[in-house]
């Protein structure tokens, strides 16, 4: 005789906010469209259990200028549109990107400082060749951060960037910035689930919803400890999915960043001949690192390489059917 099997269903109380990327003309921007994460009732992929009313999405980073330290491989798939963040953000969109990640240097030149002025220029270029929602990322040094980030804040007034990275160090400025131009902030924490909850609230605190919030809580490159970071994860979509209001906010991971600097990806000489083809192992890296953090809740991954982007985009479309 058939032996019928039910399927445990777990019932959340919680769930995950819907966060909107960019603004329209009609909504003060000059987006194209808008993209929108979040709002899951249920663990990833688990479609018999909840709702996962959107997809998670990818971010292609771009550079303000031809970044020095990208494995020739990358600068090999991106060529000369390195050049020019106008002309590498709409290769990236024609590779398949969701949204557009402008990172801003350090400096122009290896010495001289990127100004105000040249942050505001990246960030003008890049809104006018591209209609996807964009995420503008300081260089990481906090008075850095702050200057250029003003600066771009005021530039893109209208459009829904996203501004990063908001840390413990440098949130009360960037805040400050987004809630006085109509942007959203990403939350950057150490791989630790109270630190992200603590975070999310002192930037609440000042004012800004919920809902104009990323969470980042840092990951790690696949073989370098993503295996914590996709607990810590994990564990804040769980408490999420429970009814803490702290953790409702989508997550945003950079495992494009992550993998690029391991030397699996980046080093194709001097290694065991086992490790193969350099560049298969290397756009490998980089979709494992990525599929894992989906899998963990990921909402919007950042990535570098467009096969890599490709292949990611393939295993999403599979997993939301």
């Amino acid at each position: 005789m058939p032996v019928t099997v039910e399927i445990p269903v777990e019932k959340w109380m919680g769930k995950v906010l819907e966060v909107t990327l960019g603004a329209t003309a009609d909504e003060g921007g000059t987006r194209s469209h808008t993209v929108t994460v979040g709002g899951e009732t249920t663990l990833p992929f688990l479609h018999f259990e909840g709702e996962i009313p959107n997809p998670p999405c990818i971010a292609i980073e771009i550079a303000d200028r031809r970044p020095d330290d990208w494995s020739p491989l990358l600068v090999e798939a991106w060529g000369d549109v390195m050049d020019d963040p106008a002309t590498w953000a709409k290769a990236a969109e024609e590779a398949g990107a969701d949204l557009i990640l402008l990172q801003l240097s350090l400096t122009k030149d290896g010495d001289t400082p990127t100004t105000a002025a040249d942050a505001r220029a990246a960030a003008r270029a890049v809104l006018e060749a591209t209609g996807l929602p964009i995420l503008i990322f300081g260089p990481g040094q906090v008075d850095a951060d702050n200057e250029l980030l003003v600066a771009v804040a005021e530039e893109a007034a209208g459009e829904r960037v996203v501004l990063g990275v908001c840390d413990e160090k440098n949130y009360r400025t960037i805040v400050a910035a987004a809630l006085a131009h109509g942007h959203l902030v990403n939350a950057r924490t150490a791989m630790d689930v109270n630190l992200a909850k603590q975070l999310n609230i002192l930037i609440s605190d000042m004012g800004l919803p919920l809902d104009r919030i990323l969470m980042d809580p840092t990951t790690a490159g696949l073989g370098y400890g993503m295996e914590y970071g996709y607990s810590v994860m994990e564990r804040l979509r769980i408490a999420a999915l429970q009814g803490d209001k702290m953790t409702q906010l989508p997550m945003l991971v950079t495992p494009g960043y992550e993998a690029w600097r391991q030397k699996e990806a980046k080093v194709g000489e001097g290694v065991p001949e086992s490790w193969g083809d350099w560049r298969e192992r290397a756009i490998l890296w980089e979709t494992l690192t990525a599929t894992a953090l989906i899998e963990s809740g990921a909402d919007i991954v950042v990535m570098r390489h467009p096969e890599a982007v490709k292949r990611v985009k393939a295993f999403i479309e599979r997993l939301m059917k």
